[in-house]
């Protein structure tokens, strides 16, 4: 398509001799505008992504890819249920749990929190609680005053293994008085660290057997929790489970219907922001369209010695078509790159930062994760660079178009 010809001249135009140096740095901005729009994109969308499956694998590693209730608050016959359920075809695990809400109270510390209830054996197997202990063992859960507390709240609360943490329900024994809370203090015998800031500052973990004791639910839980090996295609699992429990009191929403509003939330948001900042791609494309025609109009008289030569219309058009596409080929490229690099070390440099600044860049408590995640998605990289390029191709049609209409006989007349 390109003739040795053609690249030779195309070449020679990409170097500026001297009173032509402006044309030449407004290439170069154009370059470094297109670069900075691929990487930038390229970083932006891979963070959300990350934040987006690092939320979700926590989210769903702690509450269940789908969750069973029972129609009058309670489920009487939760070991049935369960073993049901355990054999529909992917799931993995379906484990009853009493989930409630209370009042934390730690000397001078006072906040809200939700008690999970749950079987020693359960919440070994829930490993982002038993895989992720900083302090303290499983080994004593199972005895009736002891708790699960995270690091967010042990620390506000100044608790430690072996610290007595008081849970008030509002949900107590009626008297003559009113309604008398229910007051009890549970002895801390681990803490956790699951990630999220939301789960280490308020959610706690009792033993089954205390929590139906202290919730007055003897033989009762609120919910069955189950996990699936494919969370992304829940849906004909959630179907089969309903099929399995016909003509039960109980219904089955799964993790897209309790996080629809937020999952999609994030989904518009990745998508309002690859339409933002493809906005800079289309600046830095503009960029070329301006530096093509200021050369096209400088290089006006060669262009009509070229046709004088024998030169076509096409081989004038093709010229310029590589001087506008090696701008924007390069600029693709060279933003490729750097988005790929950044995104494989961000976690690097945001600390590299965070040392230089003094600031928390990534506060937890703000972004619920406690480290900056990034994730590449290959498909989405390509759609990047193949929308920079067809831009970039886009912007020198119209210089390169008018270049080849030049008329040679009315060049050398006015020159």
């Amino acid at each position: 398509m390109f003739g040795p010809f053609e690249r030779a001249v195309a070449g020679r135009y990409l170097h500026a001799r001297r009173g032509e140096r402006f044309v030449s740095v407004i290439a170069i901005f154009s370059l470094v505008g297109i670069a900075l729009g691929v990487a930038t994109l390229i970083i932006v969308m891979s963070v959300m992504n990350g934040f987006k499956a690092d939320l979700l694998g926590r989210i769903l590693g702690l509450n269940g890819d789908l969750s069973v209730y029972g129609i009058s608050r309670t489920i009487s016959d939760y070991d049935a249920l369960a073993g049901r359920i355990r054999k529909v075809p992917g799931v993995e695990s379906a484990n009853p749990l009493i989930e409630a809400q209370v009042l934390l109270n730690s000397g001078g510390y006072n906040a809200g929190g939700l008690v999970r209830g749950m079987t020693q054996a359960d919440l070994q197997g829930l490993k982002e609680i038993s895989g992720s202990l900083v302090a303290g063992s499983l080994d004593e859960f199972g005895s009736d005053d002891t708790i699960v507390v995270g690091t967010t709240l042990a620390e506000r609360a100044g608790l430690s293994v072996g610290a007595r943490l008081t849970l008030v329900s509002p949900n107590g024994a009626a008297t003559a008085f009113g309604t008398m809370p229910r007051v009890r203090a549970y002895r801390v015998i681990a803490i956790f660290d699951a990630g999220v800031n939301d789960y280490n500052a308020s959610y706690v973990f009792l033993p089954l057997h205390a929590a139906q004791i202290y919730f007055q639910m003897p033989r009762q839980v609120t919910q069955i929790q189950v996990m699936t090996h494919d969370a992304e295609n829940v849906g004909p699992i959630r179907a089969n489970i309903e099929q399995a429990l016909g003509g039960t009191q109980v219904r089955v929403m799964d993790w897209t219907q309790s996080n629809n509003a937020f999952f999609g939330a994030v989904q518009v948001e990745q998508n309002v922001m690859f339409l933002i900042l493809t906005l800079i791609i289309l600046v830095a494309a503009f960029n070329v369209i301006s530096s093509l025609i200021m050369m096209v109009k400088d290089k006006t008289a060669d262009i009509a010695v070229l046709r004088t030569l024998g030169a076509t219309r096409g081989a004038i058009m093709r010229i310029f078509l590589m001087c506008g596409a090696s701008v924007g080929v390069t600029g693709t490229f060279v933003g490729t790159g750097l988005g790929i690099v950044f995104c494989l070390n961000i976690e690097h440099i945001r600390q590299g930062l965070q040392k230089i600044t003094g600031t928390d860049l990534f506060n937890p408590e703000v972004y619920y994760l406690e480290h900056l995640p990034a994730k590449l998605v290959w498909a989405q990289v390509f759609e990047v660079i193949a929308m920079a390029l067809v831009l970039s191709l886009l912007a020198t049609l119209y210089p390169s178009w008018r270049a080849a209409r030049t008329d040679p006989v009315e060049a050398l007349r006015h020159e």
